[in-house]
C-alpha cells in the first residue's frame, strides 16, 4: 500500500504527527484492513479531531474503520505490538472529550457495528452490536409492547458501546436506572486482542462481576463489540405534569418534597427561565415564560396507578409553592411538554455561537444552591449560563454561552466550568454525572480524588492495559497533573487545561 504521509505544513497546530511512525502504522493496518478502510490523509482524519467537545481538537495519526469482529481483533493485535495507542470512538456525541484522538496512535470507529443481532421478547433482551443507536433498539422493539429504558438527549444519534462507555443515562433514569442497571453482558476484546465478556444474561455470573467496572470506564479498559441490553414493557399510559415556580429555591424544594414524599418519578425534569426561553422559541412547546423555572414530572404505569401518583405529586407541587401546573391529557401533549427538555442542547446553539456543557452531580437538597452560585459565576466569569437539571438525581448539565473565535471567552468558559464542577464537589457532589470525565474534567478529579485513590484507579487500568494502550491521558489525572493544577490554584493561575490543542 502506498501514500502519503502528513507534512509539517499539514500536521496539527498543537503536535505534528510523525510521518515515519505513520507510514509504519498504516502498512501494518493495511496486512488486516482494506485500503479504503484506513484513513490518514488530512482531508480524511480532520472529521475524527474531536466528539462533541469542539473546543479541543486533534487529528488522529490515522483512523481504522473494521467491518468484521476479526478484524477488530486484528486491529488491536496489531496496535499492541507496535505499542501504539487505540482510542475508540461511537457516533462522536460525548460531551467530554472522551474520543479525542491521539497524533500517536489510532482511532478505531466502530460506525459500521450497527446491526441488531437478536431480540427475545419473551426473556425481554435483545444482542447488538456495539454501533447501534440507542433510539433504534426501541423502535425495532417496539413490535412487542416493549423499549430500551435509558434515553439520553443524543439517542437518535448516539451509539450503544458510547452509553456503556460514559455509563449514559437520560431524562428517565431516575425511574429505570442508568446504563448499567439496563446492560446484562457485554463482548469485546482487551488491548492485546483476547475476547472477553463480563456480565451474564443470567441471575448472577460466574467469578467476579466486573461488568459495573466496565460500564463507564469511558473506553479505557476493553474494547465493547457486542452488548445484551434488558428491555423494559411500554406503560400502559403515561402522564406529565408542567409546573411553573416564580422562585428557583421553591423549584428546587420541590423535587426534594417529591422524592422525600416516596414518590420516584418516570421523569424529573428541571428547566430555568434563560433555557425556557430558548427552547420555547426553537419548539413552541408551551411553556410559562415569566417562570423562573418549570419542573416537568412524569408518572407512568396503569391508569390506576398513574392517576393515584398524578395527584399526589400535585399537591406536593403546589404545597412547595408552584405558581401553575398543567397536566397533558393526549400522549402528543406530553410529548409536546418533553419537546422542550430534549431539544434544550441544539436550542442553545441557536443563541450562541458555541456552548460548554458541564455535567456534575449534587445532593438534590442543594439544587437552589448551585444555581445561585451559577448566578455569581456569570457575573464573575462575564458570560450567559442556561441550566437544565436530571433534577431528580441531581444531575446538574449548565450550559456556558461564549464564542471559540475569541480565545478569551474560551478561556473563561474553561475557568467558569471549572468552578462549578468544584463547586458541586464541595456541596457534596461529584464532577460528573453521565458524561464521563474524558480530557475535560482531568483537573477537578484532582479536587475530588485523593493521590491514593487515583493510584487505585491506576492500579485497575494496569491490570487490564499494563502500557496504557487504551484511550490514554484520559479519565484518571497524573500525579504530576495534580501537582501544577494544584499550584495554578494556590497562585490564582489562569490556564485552565494547559496540556489539550484548542480549536
Amino acid at each position: 500500500m502506498t501514500f502519503k504521509p502528513s507534512t509539517n505544513e499539514q500536521a496539527n497546530s498543537s503536535q505534528d504527527i510523525s510521518p515515519s511512525l505513520q507510514v509504519s502504522v498504516v502498512k501494518a493496518l493495511s496486512k488486516v484492513l482494506a485500503t479504503e478502510d484506513i484513513l490518514y490523509t488530512p482531508e480524511d482524519t480532520t472529521p475524527y479531531e474531536c466528539d462533541g467537545l469542539t473546543a479541543y481538537r486533534q487529528r488522529p495519526l490515522c483512523v481504522a474503520i473494521p467491518r468484521t469482529t476479526q478484524q477488530v481483533q486484528d486491529v488491536l493485535k496489531t496496535c499492541h505490538a507496535l505499542n501504539v495507542p487505540i482510542i475508540a470512538r461511537g457516533a462522536g456525541t460525548g460531551l467530554s472529550g472522551g474520543a479525542m484522538p491521539s497524533v500517536k496512535g489510532v482511532t478505531l470507529s466502530m460506525a459500521r457495528f450497527n446491526k441488531i443481532l437478536d431480540i427475545d421478547p419473551l426473556s425481554r433482551t435483545a444482542l447488538v452490536q456495539c454501533g447501534v443507536r440507542n433510539l433504534n433498539i426501541s423502535e425495532a422493539v417496539s413490535q412487542y409492547g416493549l423499549y430500551y429504558a435509558p434515553d439520553p438527549s443524543s439517542q437518535i444519534a448516539c451509539t450503544i458501546g458510547g452509553n456503556v462507555a460514559e455509563n449514559s443515562g437520560g431524562v428517565h433514569c431516575l425511574k429505570y436506572g442508568l446504563t448499567l442497571h439496563n446492560v446484562l453482558k457485554i463482548k469485546g476484546f482487551t488491548v492485546a486482542g483476547d475476547p472477553i465478556e463480563f456480565g451474564s444474561e443470567a441471575l448472577d455470573c460466574p467469578g467476579l462481576d466486573l461488568l459495573p467496572l466496565v460500564v463507564g470506564s469511558e473506553g479505557m479498559l476493553a474494547i465493547t463489540t457486542e452488548v445484551t441490553v434488558k428491555l423494559t414493557p411500554k406503560p400502559e399510559l403515561a402522564r406529565c405534569i408542567m409546573a411553573s415556580f416564580d422562585d428557583m429555591r421553591k423549584a428546587g424544594d420541590a423535587v426534594a418534597a417529591i422524592i422525600a414524599a416516596g414518590i420516584i418519578p418516570a421523569g424529573l425534569e428541571m428547566m430555568d427561565k434563560p433555557m425556557t426561553a430558548a427552547v420555547e422559541d426553537f419548539v413552541h412547546a408551551g411553556y410559562d415564560l415569566n417562570a423562573q423555572a418549570i419542573l416537568l414530572c412524569e408518572s407512568d404505569g396503569t391508569q390506576e396507578e398513574v392517576a393515584e401518583e398524578i395527584e399526589r405529586m400535585t399537591k406536593v407541587l403546589e404545597m412547595s409553592g408552584a405558581t401553575a401546573t398543567m397536566i397533558s391529557q393526549s400522549e402528543s401533549e406530553r410529548l409536546r411538554f418533553w419537546s422542550g427538555r430534549k431539544n434544550a442542547f441544539p436550542a442553545s446553539g441557536r443563541i450562541s455561537p458555541d456552548y460548554m456543557c458541564m455535567d456534575s452531580t449534587i445532593p438534590r437538597k442543594r439544587l437552589a444552591d448551585i444555581l445561585e452560585a451559577i448566578a455569581e459565576m456569570e457575573i464573575k466569569y462575564e458570560l450567559r449560563c442556561a441550566n437544565v437539571f436530571h433534577a431528580g438525581d441531581g444531575n446538574l448539565h449548565p450550559l456556558i454561552m461564549f464564542d471559540a473565535n475569541d480565545p478569551d471567552q474560551l478561556h473563561r468558559a474553561e475557568l467558569f466550568g471549572a468552578d462549578i464542577l468544584e463547586t458541586s464537589v464541595r456541596m457534596g457532589g461529584t464532577v460528573t454525572g453521565e458524561h464521563g470525565v474524558g480530557v475535560e474534567k482531568l483537573n477537578s478529579m484532582c479536587v475530588q480524588f485523593s493521590p491514593e485513590e487515583r493510584e487505585q484507579m491506576f492500579g485497575i487500568k494496569r491490570a487490564f492495559d499494563p502500557n496504557s494502550l487504551l484511550n490514554p491521558g484520559k479519565v484518571i489525572p497524573t500525579l504530576q497533573r495534580c501537582v501544577e493544577y494544584g499550584r495554578q490554584v494556590v497562585h490564582h493561575g489562569q490556564v485552565a487545561h494547559p496540556t489539550l490543542p484548542r480549536f
